[in-house]
């Protein structure tokens, strides 16, 4: 950056008093907060993480240095912009699964379509000799749900998930958006987003000497699949 486009040392200055200032209201909202989940302590947070993100930028621009603080993700998710009252919410939710015992998951699935067949008075196929197969059976026969808390029974082993609560003015007629089911999502109508990774895990780890983390206890913002 030239020194014509360098911020002045008076709006780096202007910057660290908004993160003070930041820092007051943050911990206004955790001492009168309502509940775990309580909004007030939300937008407090990421008043506090956009606060911080904007001094470090213009402390590095102005002066080569950084600070301590991790502002995970503040500029992946605009701020709300939705319906105040909407009526209708999309949920999406993603699931990561390695298959970790494929055999296990084939015979979890040729029960079930053994069963099947039994019922219908016919012989099975072998649809679940193979792990698409079997993957079609098992996540056709049980909810997503149930196979998150039984996926190891399942021969799987978690990996990332998310899920996505955006809102909307009005519920969309019935097949609309089937065909392309996460193509259309308002970034600025996401409600909140609640992440899960062994990532988040490896960071605590890693930062136990960190002097400050800007790092709620849940990643409150959002995203995508699943069935």
């Amino acid at each position: 950056m030239s020194d014509a486009a360098q911020p002045t040392a008076a709006e780096v200055r202007a910057a660290a008093e908004a993160v003070k200032t930041a820092l007051d209201r943050h911990l206004a909202a955790v001492e009168r907060r309502s509940g775990e989940d309580d909004p007030a302590v939300s937008e407090a947070f990421n008043q506090l993480a956009a606060a911080a993100e904007v001094y470090d930028e213009l402390l590095y621009d102005r002066f080569d240095e950084v600070t301590p603080f991790e502002i995970p993700g503040t500029d992946e998710l605009p701020p709300y912009a939705g319906p105040e009252e909407p009526n209708a919410i999309s949920v999406l939710i993603r699931r990561d699964y390695a298959v970790a015992e494929p055999q296990r998951l084939l015979a979890q699935a040729q029960r079930v379509e053994a069963a099947e067949y039994d019922e219908a008075g016919a012989s099975a196929e072998g649809a679940a000799g193979t792990v698409p197969g079997a993957l079609g059976i098992l996540f056709g026969e049980f909810e997503p749900d149930e196979i998150a808390s039984r996926h190891k029974e399942f021969g799987l082993e978690e990996g990332d998930s998310t899920l996505w609560v955006t809102a909307a003015e009005e519920p969309l007629e019935a097949g609309e958006w089937l065909e392309a089911p996460f193509e259309h999502i308002d970034p600025q109508g996401v409600v909140c987003r609640f992440d899960v990774s062994a990532v988040f895990d490896d960071e605590e780890d890693g930062d136990e000497d960190e002097d400050l983390e800007f790092v709620e206890d849940e990643d409150l913002e959002p995203l995508d699949t699943e069935k």
